[in-house]
């Protein structure tokens, strides 16, 4: 068994070796990771991320495209077979069909290839042909990505540590009743441990809801073809030392192990450390609008995230010798369109606020990071409206809910984002002198002009931080 498993480690190790040199040397591949937490808006900024470089009508802020130098893009089958494709083609067609829609949102992991011949520029632009940059775009849910975290944690820790943060949060009331109940050195009784992890995944659930971003394990939330199996099936108690053989305590210890070493390991190592480039969405907009406590737990989430990054410059001899390390991360907040251009800038400043602690780390391992507030899909237009003798900054979409067009203005952002995060790491539970209001627009009906993509916001600009200095 050992020698089985060391020798298909270093068949492994052969086969990206081989692939770090061809994609060095001829075509080469960069692999861009998208992720964030729910409704951050994932899938759609990579349909409109792709569509945008397939028609590059509205990427000026992209060098390469703004000089024409990339002559096509084409959509090809994902290297790895084992992964779905991303359905960018219904994406799409949702997004600007004759009834728009937001499509699905991400539950678990997709890739799509895009190839781009690309001619050189400088002093090689008259010497070599143009050549072919593979674009390979990971999709994957901000929640797994949590789970990370995990791999350094006992379940007595992790158990620990979940059950301080519960008993502060009225969401968690019907699963702390029912974990009080419970006798972790009792014998194990699998309807007793299934109606623990029912619990614990309602809370998730519910946390998740009403705005907490610290909702690990990310799998109960989005559990695929592993619903029911008891790899999902435990939850956190208020253990201490060893539990006797065959109690609750062991069993739950050893389906949190099982967790980690047949589920998080394997994402990490067949998904997420084959990385590049990483953009990290944020919905920062909608955890303003929540308060207080969801703005602070959303700035720890943001540096857990990173903490799962190996961030670090990507020489080639490095790649090809000690592996892959992510080199530039992108934080975008996103849904820029719910404000009107006059705040993009305090926005901007707040997710580099949110991203401080998170963005210093990485760049003190040597990685380039970047924030900035975008709209993938502009869903709004912009106008003053006046009220009270004061002119207000607008915008304008059709509602989510009704379906109806309608003016909104969201309040005003602070020029100082430490007006957020101060209250916030205080402990505050309402902001005290603002309300910041949030609305769901639905996708505006598109006529596009050929060689467009879809209309967005700095989405050019984000792709140029991303993959520009690979073009």
């Amino acid at each position: 068994m050992v020698f089985s498993s060391l020798a298909d480690n270093l068949v492994r190790g052969v086969e990206s070796v081989g692939d770090s040199i061809s994609e060095t040397f001829f075509e080469p591949v960069i692999r861009v990771g998208v992720t964030g937490l729910a409704r951050s808006g994932k899938t759609v900024f990579i349909s409109s991320l792709v569509a945008n470089l397939l028609d590059r009508g509205r990427m000026p802020g992209l060098v390469a495209a703004q000089e024409g130098r990339i002559e096509a893009a084409y959509l090809q089958p994902q290297p790895d077979d084992t992964v779905p494709r991303f359905d960018y083609e219904a994406h799409l067609g949702a997004l600007t069909g004759p009834t728009p829609h937001w499509p699905e949102s991400t539950r678990a992991t997709s890739e799509l290839r895009l190839s781009l011949r690309v001619r050189p520029s400088g002093l090689l632009s008259g010497l070599q042909g143009p050549r072919t940059v593979h674009l390979d775009i990971v999709d994957y849910p901000g929640e797994w990505l949590l789970d990370l975290a995990l791999l350094d944690k006992s379940y007595e820790d992790w158990s620990r540590e979940t059950l301080d943060r519960l008993h502060s949060r009225a969401c968690a009331s019907d699963f702390l009743a029912l974990a009080a109940k419970a006798d972790p050195a009792a014998a194990h009784a699998e309807p007793e441990a299934q109606s623990l992890a029912r619990a614990f995944a309602d809370y998730l659930s519910d946390a998740q809801t009403e705005g907490f971003y610290d909702c690990t394990p990310g799998r109960f939330l989005l559990p695929g073809d592993l619903a029911g199996s008891p790899v999902l099936t435990f939850a956190p108690l208020a253990v201490q030392g060893v539990g006797p053989r065959r109690s609750l305590h062991r069993e739950m210890q050893r389906r949190y192990e099982a967790y980690k070493s047949q589920v998080v390991k394997p994402f990490f190592r067949d998904h997420f450390a084959k990385i590049d480039r990483q953009v990290v969405l944020v919905d920062a907009l909608g955890a303003i609008h929540k308060g207080p406590q969801a703005v602070e737990d959303m700035r720890r989430a943001m540096a857990d995230i990173l903490g799962a990054f190996r961030p670090g410059r990507n020489a080639w001899l490095t790649r090809l010798l000690l592996g892959k390390r992510i080199d530039r991360i992108l934080f975008a907040a996103t849904k820029a369109d719910h404000l009107h251009h006059t705040q993009h800038a305090r926005l901007t400043a707040i997710i580099e606020a949110l991203t401080r602690e998170a963005r210093d780390r990485a760049q003190f391992a040597g990685a380039d990071t970047s924030a900035l507030s975008l709209a993938a899909l502009r869903a709004t237009t912009e106008e003053i409206r006046s009220h009270n003798g004061r002119d207000l900054p607008c915008v304008r979409g059709i509602l989510q809910e009704t379906g109806k067009p309608a003016a909104f203005y969201p309040g005003e952002l602070p020029q100082d984002p430490g007006h957020l995060l101060g209250p916030a790491r205080d402990g505050a539970d309402t902001w005290l002198d603002a309300d910041f209001q949030a609305m769901s627009f639905a996708p505006a009906p598109l006529t596009l002009v050929p060689g467009d993509g879809p209309p967005h916001i700095r989405l050019d600009r984000a792709t140029q931080f991303l993959i520009g200095d690979r073009l």
